[in-house]
């Protein structure tokens, strides 16, 4: 049954202008008979905390959370999932009627449902290497360790996050770290680029090699943000590339079904989007 008014949703980011979520969003509601109200808002870098408290007085009832906030956003939750504390970052509120907020993270489970389900990929036994250590990379660590890698390595520009966030995530499987200026030659099956230098138009500072030669590369970020970084990985001999469109399709999935108790179908959303469907 249809909702008797519409609900209001949102994502918070900086930037947010590229964002595809309000029409994803769209498209769910009207796949699964939900009203819904959704839009993308531009949050101050030092400012998302109040801009996140106007939006839910104002009767925001769910959110989502993009670079750079998705820190910010795991402290400001009342309670948390255990894959949001795991991560300690959250990408999807629940703001609820009594002013308290559930956070979750739904990134890792569309990152794998992207990877495993849409892209054919096998990781159980594979070598990951994991480009980064921010908000990006803490959402899919965990679940990426879960579906037993041969080993995850991370490599990030200050080395010593990198190493304190595989210490982090060491119980959960085969997890080693170091900085992006001495990666390891590989081979390589897949690498991630949870990185978030394409935003800016460039590549993270990556050493010379054939460390990518033969892997599957896959960039969190999609649309212009990924394309730096899917170029350079053909150019090194990638035997395949991917943007996170599908990433972004299927976490969106995850938050719809937490909002609104149905998880709509992603496959037509994914390939409407790889058509160069508008944001809006």
């Amino acid at each position: 049954m249809a909702d008797a008014a519409p609900g209001r949703y949102a994502v918070f980011g900086n930037p947010i202008a590229h964002s595809r979520s309000p029409w994803i969003h769209r498209r769910f509601a009207a796949q699964t008979g939900r009203r819904v109200d959704y839009e993308a808002i531009l949050a101050p870098r030092d400012g998302f905390a109040a801009a996140l408290e106007a939006f839910h007085r104002a009767g925001g009832r769910g959110a989502n959370v993009t670079l750079p906030f998705k820190e910010e956003a795991w402290r400001l939750a009342d309670e948390c999932s255990a894959r949001a504390r795991r991560a300690r970052a959250v990408n999807t509120l629940v703001l609820r009627a009594d002013g308290t907020r559930f956070g979750d993270n739904t990134d890792g489970a569309g990152l794998l449902r992207d990877l495993s389900v849409n892209l054919g990929l096998e990781l159980a036994g594979g070598r990951i290497l994991l480009l980064g250590a921010g908000g990006a990379a803490r959402g899919v660590l965990g679940p990426l360790l879960e579906a037993g890698p041969a080993r995850v390595h991370i490599a990030n520009r200050t080395a010593e996050r990198a190493r304190a966030l595989a210490g982090e995530f060491a119980p959960s499987g085969a997890v080693s770290a170091g900085g992006l200026d001495a990666l390891p030659q590989g081979p390589f099956d897949l690498v991630l680029n949870a990185t978030s230098a394409g935003v800016g138009g460039t590549l993270p500072p990556l050493p010379p090699g054939r460390w990518a030669a033969g892997a599957f590369c896959y960039d969190l970020a999609y649309g212009p943000a990924a394309r730096p970084f899917l170029d350079w990985a053909k150019a090194q001999g990638a035997r395949d590339a991917s943007d996170g469109t599908g990433m972004l399709v299927e976490q969106a999935a995850e938050s719809f079904a937490l909002w609104h108790g149905v998880r709509p179908q992603t496959t037509e959303i994914i390939a409407a989007l790889r058509r160069g469907m508008p944001a809006v």
